[in-house]
């Protein structure tokens, strides 16, 4: 891939943290609470990628309604806003890729569908020598596949004035996206960015293709040779 790019915008879980464990053992306290089924590692797997609240309407028994629905988020956020970090890490080599990254000069954002106090604290923990702005899932701001939180992550690396209606207002008309999920390769062409799949995390190359992938990577150190640049 010729190197067109100064800005690159990351998905968090599945992409740079491994937080599946984390993930499960909060939706799981939460179902406990409200007498309902648990789920599995597996379940909570093909669960994620739309959102906290997306997760929980997708774990808890379909009879249920939007109150029981309402009640177990509450459940889940109390639970996963202290235990976030319990078994959570960054997947083998993404360190030293920020670290690549950022010494060539590339500026990097985090943009998730986790609730936005819970990608605040995991950037500050793992990423913040790296990463400049991490933004989460906001009330009035619509969660991936839209591209608003990208444009708002662009927005604020920028230090416009102005929110942008589109990746080239921001003056990073050459950002790229990367993400594991089908949702990431949307979100992607919403904002009319090129894309790069990673198949480490919770979809393999086979789901990510069969969802419009192009350019897929199997492991960190892929991503600056991509683009160009061996490991410092």
């Amino acid at each position: 891939m010729q190197n067109k790019y100064d800005t690159i915008v990351f998905d968090l879980d599945g992409t740079l943290l491994n937080t599946l464990e984390d993930l499960k053992n909060s939706v799981n306290y939460a179902l406990s609470a409200m007498n309902y089924p648990t789920r599995t590692l597996e379940e909570i797997r093909l669960a994620v990628g739309n959102g906290a609240r997306t997760l929980l309407r997708r774990s808890i028994p379909a009879s249920a309604d939007e109150a029981a629905l309402e009640q177990t988020f509450a459940h889940f956020r109390t639970h996963y806003g202290v235990h976030c970090n319990d078994f959570t890490a960054p997947y083998d080599g993404i360190l030293p890729m920020l670290d690549t990254l950022k010494n060539r000069g590339f500026r990097l954002a985090i943009v998730s569908n986790k609730p936005d106090a819970a990608v605040k604290k995991l950037c500050s923990l793992y990423f913040s020598e790296w990463v400049a702005v991490a933004i989460g899932e906001r009330e009035n701001v619509r969660r991936k596949p839209a591209p608003d939180s990208v444009y708002a992550a662009l927005h604020e690396l920028s230090g416009s004035d102005s929110m942008p209606d589109s990746a080239s207002d921001t003056g990073f008309s050459s950002a790229l996206y990367v993400g594991d999920s089908d949702v990431d390769i949307a979100t992607a062409a919403a904002a009319g960015m090129d894309c790069v799949s990673v198949a480490w995390g919770f979809r393999d190359e086979a789901f990510l293709r069969a969802h419009g992938a192009s350019r897929v990577i199997h492991t960190p150190s892929e991503l600056p040779a991509l683009l160009g640049f061996p490991p410092l």
